[in-house]
């Protein structure tokens, strides 16, 4: 697909986002290549948040004579993150839509940069980008949503190959505040399972059928303040240690969930045996570790045959997992 597709959406999720809303519409409005749409799926906001949006587009409209098409659902009830984005993906008309987070700041050739790269040397279905972490006033934090996440060169080359699927089977990298994907992967991908995030659950469905390009530079700023529904964070070496001495229950039971879905969704989206087998062995593994005693002293067999096998390396975050797997409590 060489040319630009015949229409851009925007999928903007909100809820109570009147602080910063206003700032990231006009980022939107200067795009250089200028969106067609704009679906705001608005989860039971109490406060002005669709009120500033409606008054941002229609001074962009009354200033420049043109504005793109803006579609307001209000939900009088909160459907929660993921439901709302499938909510506004459902409802978007365009060729490609772009997720969008209601803080945000997008540079001006978001819109651009991210089609570029769908249209590169082999046409993919997802598109995500570096982001710029900023504080809750705009100020640069120093590091990148790469270089937190550790999606160093190598992982990049691995997520943009047909090694996507293995690295997405460990941890999910894709952050949907920085995502543009194809109408035809928003049919395959939903419903979403209601134990996945929405850009985790996309990101994989494109990973074995329609594939992944990565834009190495910050197409925005991802701002991360008290109110984020879903930010990024480093952990310090004591934030670890911390993690050890949390109770593992509800954890593992909601890995399994996620591996019982993935088992039962993804292969229904493609015919190949190898992805049918290594999410049926990813599900063993975590009901593996669902069903480890409380006792730490029975556990060590059990995650030791774990590690033979390679489970924890190849389904996590290996020595990490392990550990906490022998050493937090019930």
């Amino acid at each position: 697909m060489s040319r630009d597709p015949a229409s851009v959406s925007v999928a903007l999720g909100t809820h109570n986002g009147a602080s910063f809303v206003r700032e990231q519409l006009l980022s939107i409005l200067a795009q250089t290549r200028p969106v067609d749409q704009i679906v705001v799926s608005d989860d039971a906001s109490a406060d002005a948040t669709v009120r500033i949006i409606e008054a941002v587009v229609r001074e962009h409209e009354q200033s420049t004579g043109r504005a793109p098409e803006l579609v307001v659902l209000r939900n009088p009830v909160a459907l929660g993150v993921t439901a709302n984005f499938e909510q506004a993906l459902g409802a978007a008309s365009g060729d490609v839509v772009i997720l969008c987070d209601q803080d945000d700041v997008w540079h001006p050739d978001r819109v651009g940069a991210a089609l570029r790269a769908m249209q590169g040397e082999r046409r993919v279905d997802l598109v995500a980008s570096d982001a710029r972490l900023v504080d809750g006033a705009g100020e640069p934090l120093g590091r990148t949503l790469f270089d937190t996440l550790g999606v160093d060169a190598s992982l990049q080359r691995r997520l943009q190959s047909a090694d996507a699927f293995d690295e997405l089977l460990r941890r999910n990298v894709v952050t949907g505040a920085t995502v543009l994907v194809t109408r035809d992967l928003i049919e395959r991908s939903t419903p979403f399972p209601t134990a996945w995030v929405h850009d985790e659950w996309l990101a994989m469905v494109a990973s074995v059928r329609g594939g992944i390009a990565l834009v190495e530079r910050p197409l925005l700023d991802y701002r991360q303040h008290a109110s984020n529904q879903i930010g990024v964070s480093r952990l310090s070496l004591r934030g670890r240690f911390a993690r050890l001495g949390e109770s593992r229950t509800d954890r593992n039971a909601r890995l399994f969930d996620r591996a019982a879905q993935l088992a039962d969704r993804l292969p229904r989206l493609t015919d190949d045996e190898r992805v049918a087998a290594a999410v049926r062995e990813k599900l063993a593994h975590e009901q593996a570790r669902q069903a480890l005693p409380a006792s730490r002293v029975r556990r060590l067999k059990p995650v030791l045959r774990g590690w033979r096998s390679g489970g924890y390396r190849r389904f996590g975050l290996g020595a990490q997992d392990a550990l906490r797997d022998l050493v937090q409590p019930v």
